[in-house]
């Protein structure tokens, strides 16, 4: 089981999409899923199909108690054939954002909301993806305090590199005060165009952070943004570039997981799907 927080303090870089389609892709290998939504924007939620909330994360962290989470545990509405298992979420909502300040008045504890939450519960997931919200503020901290790894999402863009220094260094901090929790997992490269600009600025954040950016990177798909704008998963979608995009994540979820148990010939067809990908297809 892995618990893994994607952040980046910079808005607009697509960690909801990147939180999705690796839930697709773990699905889709049989894992278990749970994805949180930490973000009061709540895209997770809604472009994982659940419209209608019955209790939402902030009643977990304001509740403090061990487990709490499994209150607001929700099936996600996708229902891909693809997908051996289902995936879960524990939503969020606007309510969200009243938390974070509520949280605060807790001195000591605050920081560990989402951790007791998550006691007993993420043991029956083999993957538990938080999609932060775009600040390091107590929300993400509490994600950053639950999480085992970090996957950072950048876009390759001007002042993309000193936003994932700021994240480092505070990762850092945090896993230096946790005996080595969380370990960073790797940058992820999202929404690579196939403009001199992006690639140029890819270069930069290679450079800038070897053995951190991940390969492969998710490439810039109108199929992507059309998943999500139609709470499915990619894979679903029939349209040019979908069946790449997924193979991209799917590529993308095993370099963070590899895994003896998926069947050769399907791993092989995934890669193969990733490789022949046409960057920037839209």
């Amino acid at each position: 089981m892995s618990i893994t927080a994607l952040v980046n303090q910079k808005g607009g870089v697509g960690k909801t999409t990147v939180t999705l389609g690796l839930a697709a892709a773990y699905a889709a290998r049989g894992r278990r899923v749970l994805v949180v939504d930490l973000d009061p924007q709540a895209n997770a939620t809604t472009g994982l199909g659940v419209y209608e909330v019955i209790q939402a994360i902030d009643t977990a962290l304001l509740s403090d108690a061990s487990g709490s989470i499994s209150g607001v545990i929700q099936r996600a509405g996708w229902s891909h054939p693809e997908f051996a298992t289902p995936v879960d979420v524990a939503p969020s909502s606007p309510q969200l954002a009243k938390c974070e300040p509520q949280l605060a008045t807790d001195m000591i504890g605050a920081q560990d909301r989402l951790a007791v939450a998550l006691q007993g519960v993420a043991d029956r997931y083999d993957d538990v993806l938080i999609d932060c919200a775009p600040s390091l503020g107590l929300l993400t901290v509490n994600a950053l305090f639950a999480a085992d790894r970090v996957l950072i999402v950048a876009e390759p863009a001007a002042w993309s590199s000193d936003g994932v220094d700021q994240i480092l260094l505070n990762v850092n901090r945090i896993s230096e005060r946790r005996s080595g929790r969380p370990q960073v997992a790797g940058i992820v490269i999202n929404r690579l165009g196939r403009t001199r600009d992006a690639n140029h600025w890819y270069g930069v954040l290679s450079e800038a952070h070897p053995g951190l950016v991940l390969d492969p990177p998710v490439r810039l798909r109108a199929a992507v943004t059309e998943a999500a704008a139609m709470s499915e998963p990619v894979g679903a979608l029939t349209r040019d570039g979908a069946a790449q995009a997924a193979a991209e994540f799917t590529a993308l979820s095993l370099v963070l997981d590899p895994e003896d148990l998926v069947p050769t010939d399907i791993a092989s067809s995934w890669a193969q799907a990733a490789t022949a990908a046409t960057p920037g297809e839209i």
